[in-house]
């Protein structure tokens, strides 16, 4: 029992070591599992501290991220403000250089005003110093024919008193007898009656022969006389003077008188005059122009002359002229060209301003006589013509219908003329306008009613100084120097003493150039405004 006991114990002992095995064991687990759970729980609060950081650090970058956002929207205002407040003060630059343009304009046209002004008042002066030089010669002329028509007067109430006293007593002896009376009645009534039916017989006739043989009424000038038996003699004598004028082209080099041109332009006319006489010659058909170019540079004289030289006749209508015509156009456009084809040396139809009837057929203000009078004319020139010569001139060649451009064989240029051609431009006006502006022949009696025009002396005025002013007059038409030497004539009768010397001269040409300039720059303001 006792060996039980130990034994009992023995095991009892060892129950109590491993209880006290498995009780360490068991903290020895409980405190894994602590300090697992503690470990855990410090790799949570780990993990929360790193999501607090990243929110914080989330929260602070969203936080920049706006306050960056805010700050670019108040950079974009800012910079909306400055481009508006830019804006604002280059539209008030503009506006006051637009202000300041409109001033220099105002000033400058005001000044052309006062020019104008001026050069009016003077004008006025010399034309009433004129007026009242006139008027001495005019009364001095006038008490000379007063004394002369006192004196017939004197004479024919004499001889009226006469006739008077011997129809005085024609009258009695008629009026006494009774048959007398009678036969003069009747005699005086046939004479009336017949006078008035030759009168209104010989005005029908003449309608007659002047509508059938007459020149038309489109026709402004011609070289032809009015009716075929008028301007013998002037046909003769311009068939002498174009003799001569072919002898002194062959001397002089010039085949084409007063029309200055261009070299290549005036050759290029010379060898259409003789190319169309040539084509009259051999019986061939002729060719159609077209002339364009400014206005002033020719065109109308360079075809008087291109028919002078290829001896044809010459017309000249304008085609302004057919609209006011109306319904009449067609008729008129037709009695026209039949009376074109009786010419017998052929006829060059000069139509200047072409355009005015010529246009586009679909222009909305075109009336329908214009287009019946624009096919009339399309209708006469539809096939090359042996008589007619058409050479049209505009200033605007694209307004031209295309049927009237498709009946046009040559085409010629004419441009403004260059500084060789001003400077022989003012040596022919100056010879015509200054040079021989007091030799003009005059009648027999044109003494007795007109002053004597007083000669232009000219003094130092050289080629140079010419040169100088066709180097100044760079944009002039031949027109326009035409008219600076016509200016130049009135300066001179506008003097004292009546000379032209450079300082005049100078002065007058100036004054067109700058009048020409700021005709320009109105007409080019004009043009910007439209």
């Amino acid at each position: 029992m006792k060996k039980q006991e130990e034994t009992r114990q023995t095991e009892l002992a060892a129950k109590s070591a491993e209880f006290k095995a498995i009780q360490a064991q068991a903290e020895t687990e409980r405190q894994r599992v602590v300090y697992d759970e503690q470990k855990k729980l410090a790799q949570q609060q780990a993990q929360m501290k790193s999501q607090m950081a990243r929110y914080e650090d989330e929260l602070a970058r969203k936080r920049m991220q706006a306050e960056n956002e805010h700050q670019r929207a108040r950079n974009q205002e800012l910079v909306k403000m400055q481009e508006e407040s830019a804006n604002r003060q280059e539209a008030a630059r503009r506006a006051t250089e637009e202000q300041i343009q409109a001033q220099r304009r105002q000033t400058e046209r005001e000044k052309a005003e006062i020019e104008r002004e001026t050069i009016r008042v003077r004008a006025m002066a010399e034309a009433e110093g004129r007026a009242h030089e006139a008027k001495l010669a005019e009364e001095v002329n006038r008490r000379m024919l007063v004394e002369r028509a006192n004196a017939e007067r004197e004479k024919w109430v004499a001889a009226i008193n006469t006739t008077f006293d011997h129809i005085g007593g024609g009258l009695r002896a008629i009026l006494t007898d009774q048959n007398k009376l009678v036969v003069a009645v009747g005699g005086v009534t046939a004479l009336a009656a017949g006078i008035y039916t030759t009168r209104e017989g010989a005005r029908v006739l003449w309608s007659y022969v002047d509508r059938i043989l007459g020149q038309p009424s489109l026709i402004r000038e011609s070289s032809r006389g009015k009716y075929p038996w008028s301007g013998l003699f002037s046909r003769a004598k311009s068939t002498v003077s174009r003799r001569a004028d072919k002898g002194s082209a062959s001397q002089n080099g010039n085949g084409f008188g007063d029309v200055i041109l261009n070299p290549s332009l005036q050759k290029r006319i010379q060898q259409l005059a003789s190319a169309t006489a040539n084509t009259k010659s051999h019986q061939a058909p002729f060719r159609n122009m077209l002339f364009y170019g400014p206005p002033g540079t020719g065109k109308t004289m360079a075809a008087r002359e291109l028919a002078r030289k290829s001896g044809l006749d010459y017309a000249l209508m304008t085609g302004g002229d057919v609209a006011p015509l109306g319904s009449q156009a067609v008729t008129k456009i037709h009695q026209l060209f039949d009376w074109a084809k009786k010419s017998n040396r052929g006829l060059l139809l000069f139509i200047d301003e072409a355009d005015a009837f010529l246009c586009e057929r679909n222009k909305t203000y075109m009336s329908e006589a214009q287009r019946s009078a624009l096919n009339a004319l399309l209708f006469r020139t539809g096939d090359q013509s042996k008589d007619i010569v058409l050479a049209l001139a505009t200033n605007r060649p694209g307004d031209l219908d295309s049927a009237v451009a498709d009946r046009i064989d040559e085409i010629l240029e004419f441009p403004l003329p260059g500084e060789d051609e001003r400077f022989k431009l003012l040596r022919l006006y100056l010879d015509k306008y200054i040079a021989q502006a007091g030799a003009r022949k005059r009648g027999l009696f044109s003494h007795l009613f007109q002053k004597q025009q007083q000669k232009i002396e000219i003094r130092g005025l050289t080629d140079d100084i010419l040169r100088e002013a066709a180097a100044k007059t760079e944009g002039f038409s031949g027109r326009e120097i035409a008219k600076l030497m016509a200016s130049v004539q009135a300066a001179v009768y506008g003097s004292e003493n009546c000379v032209l010397d450079p300082s005049l001269f100078r002065e007058v040409v100036d004054y067109k150039v700058a009048e020409h300039q700021q005709r320009r720059k109105l007409a080019a303001a004009d043009g910007a405004s439209t």
